[in-house]
This record gives structure tokens, sequence and C-alpha cells, in this order.
């Protein structure tokens, strides 16, 4: 207490390094805060009770901000039977010391200011915080902890510092929690076709989920051959196509429209990646581009196209076997550098746990992987696509429609996701169950698939947020593209 009065004489020379505050500073506010308490409104957005260094302030900063949100004035009467009376502040009582701040109140105008000046102080504590810890553990680093696992706890942990000035969690109010339902749902209701979320580009799939939303864990999952990773990739395409930046009041920018995507590649190359892409694009099939057998009119046509696509903000990570902890690191640093909306991974199992552990046992370590994963879209803010495989079970049941149980490896992959996607198309095994043509079975066949060709179904057999059911899309096998299937009543008519 005895630092919240040194304010006059000359200063002594400090017999060590002090952490970086401002006490004048401190005092200046809160005098404006006693005296206006419209002071109090300029800085509680971003400032907080921890910001400050001294602990009494901290005390008088929470007291003053709860009154004055419940609509009573905060001043040094009402404010000092909430503080602790018995304490001394040098030789004077904390009743005295709350009139000297009033008494020796800046304007209403600085407040803002020293507000600042607390606020990236606070940051620097912080940070010293983060550098001591970083060089302690170095010197006794424990047995279990390499070099790379430190670099990517203390770049977690300078990112998090980055992003909310202080790492500090805790809890939040409900109150805070209320607001930003309320603001979600204001977004959703200015946004191109009311959703919460980002439009995935398919109208019924954004029906069904309300777009992909914030912190969300989504689990694509499917046989080999349904098509998951066209249904990635187009979902991923079609979010960096609408992207649309909005600047924001701090000079930063946010995304109106789409959004920023990381494509983390496990299993095709970015070049592999980029040629589904464009097939899909052009509707020329990606067989035709790798072999060469194309006309003069669809080169130019791919030309345009891949001009039209460099302006696309779309990351392509292709490193192959990424542990968690490297994929959070690349995925902070994208955010940090570029911008970050939406992280696809193809796919979940092609990834690799951290700890010893974890990789002795198959099933801990997509235990580790989802976990991870969850905490790094709240962490984030993003919604994260994962892509899965399922077990062979499927094929052993005559309705091959995948459910929950099939998910491979770990049951840990459906309590972590929060929607879990199924791809399935009846047109593949109808397919494989041909008959001679000429039969009487042919025919009955042949009806059959007629009804299921080009079509595709996913189901959600899970959803937090919302009902879970079937969203039919139509499929084009030669362009591994996906799209929304017209509606019965926007058909053109049909005679017959």
């Amino acid at each position: 207490m005895a630092e919240a009065v040194r304010k006059l004489g000359a200063p002594e020379a400090p017999l060590y390094r002090e952490p970086p505050h401002n006490i004048e500073a401190e005092q200046a506010l809160l005098g404006a805060i006693l005296v206006n308490n419209d002071a109090f409104y300029r800085v509680s957005d971003f400032l907080k009770p921890g910001h400050f260094f001294e602990p009494l302030h901290r005390k008088i900063f929470e007291v003053g901000g709860e009154l004055i949100r419940m609509g009573k004035t905060a001043n040094p009467v009402t404010m000092k039977t909430f503080l602790p009376a018995e304490e001394k502040v040098g030789d004077m009582t904390v009743a005295h010391y709350l009139a000297r701040l009033a008494a020796e109140a800046v304007t209403v105008i600085n407040a803002s200011d020293y507000g600042r000046a607390i606020y990236d102080l606070a940051t620097r504590r912080a940070l010293i915080t983060v550098g001591e810890d970083m060089v302690n553990i170095a010197f006794d680093a424990p047995v279990d902890m390499s070099p790379s696992d430190q670099i990517e706890d203390a770049e977690r942990r300078l990112f998090e510092l980055a992003e909310t000035g202080r790492y500090d969690g805790g809890f939040e109010t409900f109150t805070d929690a209320v607001k930003t339902a309320i603001d979600m749902a204001n977004a959703a209701y200015m946004r191109d076709g009311n959703l919460s979320g980002i439009s995935t580009g398919f109208r019924d799939i954004d029906r069904r989920l309300g777009g992909l939303q914030p912190s969300d864990l989504i689990i694509l999952a499917g046989r080999p051959a349904m098509g998951k990773t066209s249904l990635a990739t187009n979902i991923a395409f079609n979010v960096a196509a609408a992207y649309t930046p909005a600047q924001q009041a701090d000079g930063s920018f946010k995304a109106a429209n789409g959004g920023v995507v990381g494509f983390f590649s496990l299993e095709m190359s970015a070049e592999q990646l980029a040629t589904r892409i464009i097939s899909e694009q052009t509707e020329i099939s990606s067989s035709k581009i790798r072999r060469g057998e194309i006309t003069e009119t669809e080169f130019e046509k791919l030309v345009a196209c891949s001009q039209m696509m460099e302006k696309t903000p779309l990351y392509i990570d292709q490193t192959g076997g990424i542990s968690i902890a490297q994929l959070a690191a690349r995925a902070r640093r994208l955010k940090r550098q570029r911008g970050l909306d939406v992280i696809v991974i193809d796919y979940v199992q092609l990834m690799q746990g951290t700890s010893a552990r974890a990789a002795q046992n198959r099933v801990q370590e997509i235990t580790e992987i989802t976990t991870g994963l969850k905490a790094l879209a709240k962490e984030l803010q993003v919604p994260i696509i994962a892509l899965s495989q399922l077990s062979r079970q499927v094929e052993n049941r005559d309705d091959k429609r995948p459910q929950l149980a099939d998910l491979r490896e770990s049951g840990s992959i459906e309590q972590d996701a929060d929607v879990v996607l199924f791809v399935y198309r009846d047109e593949y095994y109808m397919q494989n169950k041909e008959p001679e043509e000429g039969t009487p079975e042919y025919e009955e066949w042949r009806m059959k698939f007629e009804r299921v060709k080009g079509k595709a179904e996913l189901i959600v057999a899970k959803q937090r947020h919302g009902p879970t059911g079937t969203v039919e899309l139509a499929f084009e096998g030669q362009f591994t593209r996906f799209s929304d299937l017209a509606e019965e009543d926007r058909l053109p008519e049909r005679f017959e």
C-alpha cells in the first residue's frame, strides 16, 4: 500500500528492477471515475481490475465498476463501506485515500488515455512473465518436454497475449455471455442469408446447420469414394471465394461474408488439391487435366479460373503426419499474419499425438487429437472441419448408411464433436450390384439406379445447436463437385 502514496518527493534509486507500472496514472483514472462515473464507460470495454498494478486500486476499480453497472453512484462516500476500513495507505485510512483521489482528479477527457497506458503496462508485465517462464523452463527443462514443445508452448502463450492483452483465463460473467449471444443474433439478422455462422455455399446445409459456427468442431466422415474430400474442398473454396473484408474501429479487418481458410491436407499434395478445385470450377475432368487431354478453349478456361483464384484467401499446408501441437502453432501463426476464419483437416487419422504415452495407444492418441482440435477451435474462435474415416463394419450391413458407432478408432471423436456429418452415396453401392443386361433383374435395377444417380446424402447424425436429419445434394463424379439439389417446386414443367 505504501506504493500507492509515493507521489511526491525526489524518486529514490531502486535497488532492483521493478515490473513496469504507473501508479500516478492509476490514481488519476480512479479519481476521474470517482468524480464523474461516465469516465468508467470510456475504459470498461478494455480495462479490467487485473490490469492495475496496485492491489488496492484493483479493489477500488472493481467495486466502483459494480456500483456503476447497478445504476448507483460510485464516489468516496458510497464506496468506503465496501473497502477494508482498517487498512492504512501510508499514514491515511482507505476513506481518506479515496477522498484524496477525488480531490486530485483529472478531467474525464483524459480517462481513456490513462486507461490505455495502464492496459499497455499490464500487457508488458504479462510479457515479462512469459519471457521469465521461457528462460526458467529452458534452464530446468522437464524430461518429457522437448525444445519443440517449449517453442510451441511459448508461441501459444504469446498468441493468447497478442489476442487478449493478458493471459489469465478465469471466469466470464453471464452478462458478458448473454451480450455475446445477442451480438451473434444481430450479426445473423444483418448478414446475407440470415446465418449466425459462415455460409458453406450450400443452401440446404446452411438451413440445417445455420452456417459454420465459431468454436465448433465439425466431423465430416464417410467410407472411401463417398466424396469426403470433395465436399470439404467445395466448402473451403466457397467460403474463401465469398470472402469480403470489413474494417473494424481499431483498423483491423474482419470477414463480413465468407472467410480466410486454412486447409491442412495430410493426404493429398497442394498441387493435387488445386487440380481438384480447378476441375470443380471449370467443369473439366481432373484426369483430363493431369493427362493434358484438353482443348485450347479448355486451357483458356483453366487460365482464367487460375487468375480468379489467385486472390482467393485459401492457404494449404501439405505436411504429412503433422502433430496436433504443430497444427495448432501453424494455425495461430496464420491467424496472426493473414487472419483465419475456417480450418479444414483432411484427415484426422493421419495426424499424430504429441505425448509419448498416447503414441503407444492409438485410441488415446486419437482422443488427444480430438480434444486438442476442440480446444483450438475455442481458442481461435473458428469452426474446424475435420475429416474422418469410418470402420469397415458399415460394409457388413444391408443398410450401409453410416452411424455414430461406425466412427473409427475412438469414441472421443463423437464425444468432442459439436456436429457429426456423414457423406453417403447410394449410387456407389448400386453400381457394384449391376446385374447382367437383358435380365428381368436388370430393368428393376436400372429404375432404382436412375433414382439415386447423381445424388448424395449428407446425414447430420449429431448437432449440439439444432436438429439432426438428412440433406440431399447433387454430385457430379467427373468433376468431384457437390451442389444444391433442385427443389421439386422449382423444376421446370415436365410433359410426359
